[in-house]
């Protein structure tokens, strides 16, 4: 697909995602905040998914703009990976009440937006970030005899295919766990070494 055509499926996500009647979306418009759909390069080698906006994201219409969005700023730079050059997003594209967990309904609603976002950008490594992007990812794409607790397989790799080809998943703690755990800083600092080290790797294929 090429870049103009991969901008226009992403817009296409967009205004279909603004559209949506739901509860959620009755929330969004009558608080005058944003939907959130992802932001970074459409050719990124590298996707982050997390779960869900939240308050800053909501009402700037960009994924991890917040505290936990300077963690992540913070985690790419230790591997000199510019955040444009990567591509961020949420499985839930509109904020849940009060930043709540997404529920298992809200997930199915939004989950074929991303599916579709993921087949159009077509990432080599797919980092999730948290347990419900992590669940959510794995199950979709074959890996659920492999799920266990996000503090037991984070930053461990994983293989899938998918339509375009094989994907490497890495489930990641959120960075959000980070501001209130140091210690989770530095194993998502070790991890985010791994992303590094299998994106080399892809290059020389």
């Amino acid at each position: 697909m090429k870049k103009d055509e991969k901008t226009d499926a992403l817009k296409k996500i967009r205004d279909e995602v603004w559209a949506l009647e739901c509860p959620l979306s009755l929330e969004r418009r009558q608080n005058g905040v944003n939907a959130v759909l992802g932001e970074g390069s459409h050719d990124a080698n590298v996707m982050f998914i997390g779960e869900a906006p939240g308050k800053n994201e909501a009402e700037q219409g960009r994924p991890f703009c917040g505290a936990a969005g300077r963690v992540l700023d913070e985690l790419l730079a230790s591997i000199n990976m510019p955040r444009e050059s990567v591509y961020i997003t949420n499985i839930v594209k509109d904020r849940p009440t009060q930043n709540r967990d997404p529920s298992p309904e809200e997930i199915d609603l939004y989950a074929p937006f991303l599916d579709r976002q993921i087949e159009i950008i077509q990432p080599k490594i797919i980092a999730t970030l948290g347990r419900f992007s992590m669940q959510y990812l794995m199950n979709r794409y074959g890996l659920s005899h492999a799920l266990d607790s996000i503090s037991k397989i984070h930053g461990q790799v994983f293989s899938a295919d998918t339509s375009y080809g094989k994907v490497t998943f890495v489930p990641l703690y959120h960075p959000a766990v980070a501001l209130y755990n140091g210690a989770t800083r530095d194993e998502l600092k070790e991890d985010f070494k791994v992303i590094k080290k299998y994106l080399e790797q892809t290059k020389d294929l």
